[in-house]
């Protein structure tokens, strides 16, 4: 497995995402974080810095039908399940255009559903069409391996300490993507730095091994790599790797 960037706790593969995954020796990483395609490429449009923007992403992001959609989740998952330890768990992001049926793969392919966090953005864009509610969601599926010998890390001490000394809730508040964060490039759906950060913290300690099979701008690796944990992300497009490799060094540069 060739990498197209690596540093010290970080590395980059261009790939196919299956042929990639099949390289990976079984329960090599101690936590998954997925945000695989959503499918909404369909020609259809958007509001984008309060302009009317395409909702197309990519050939990578176009429909593919029902069926086509649900095997192509549960063929990922399935080999995220092999390359998880035991102990491991997975994180996937979504909305309703595919979460059910990342929900329904992971118990098809042998996991336990632990949480459904709802991500609820503080600055959604506005629904240009008018006919239906403003989106103003994401969900994030937190599993398992459905196995009596598996004993899933939480810190759940962390997590009250950065609630305020409370029970931390399944509803997590925060705004879009900053500008900030896009300083070597854009991706159509990055992911804020804060929530990759409280997903790597609530469900690994450091020096744990996180894999992110669709890394995109490699949001998750550069979160890994500040909270002292090593990396692998996967991505089809090097346009994308560009972006994520750029975050990386940038992150060895002391401020």
């Amino acid at each position: 497995m060739q990498a197209y960037y690596e540093d010290e706790s970080s590395k980059l593969v261009l790939g196919d995402v299956f042929d990639v995954l099949a390289e990976i020796p079984d329960s090599s990483f101690d936590m998954v974080f997925a945000d695989p395609p959503y499918f909404l490429s369909n020609d259809g449009i958007s509001c984008s810095g309060g302009k009317q923007v395409s909702v197309n992403k990519g050939e990578w992001d176009r429909g593919m039908g029902v069926n086509g959609k649900h095997e192509f989740n549960r063929r990922w998952i399935r080999e995220c399940y092999r390359v998880l330890t035991l102990d491991g768990t997975i994180w996937i992001s979504g909305n309703f255009h595919n979460i059910y049926s990342c929900g329904m793969a992971l118990e098809q392919e042998g996991f336990r559903i632990l949480n459904n966090i709802t991500w609820r953005k503080l600055n959604p864009p506005p629904n240009l069409a008018c006919r239906s509610f403003t989106h103003s969601t994401e969900t994030v599926l937190w599993a398992r391996k459905d196995d009596k010998r598996a004993k899933h890390y939480f810190d759940y001490t962390l997590m009250k300490e950065i609630n305020g000394g409370k029970q931390m809730k399944d509803v997590w508040e925060g705004t879009l993507t900053p500008r900030s964060e896009k300083a070597c490039g854009k991706h159509p759906t990055q992911k804020p730095l804060y929530l990759l950060e409280r997903i790597i913290q609530a469900s690994t300690r450091e020096g744990a091994t996180v894999l992110d099979p669709f890394v995109g701008s490699g949001t998750t690796c550069v979160a890994a790599k500040r909270l002292a944990r090593k990396s692998t992300g996967i991505d089809a497009l090097e346009e994308y790797l560009q972006i994520a490799a750029e975050r990386l060094r940038r992150e060895e540069v002391p401020l």
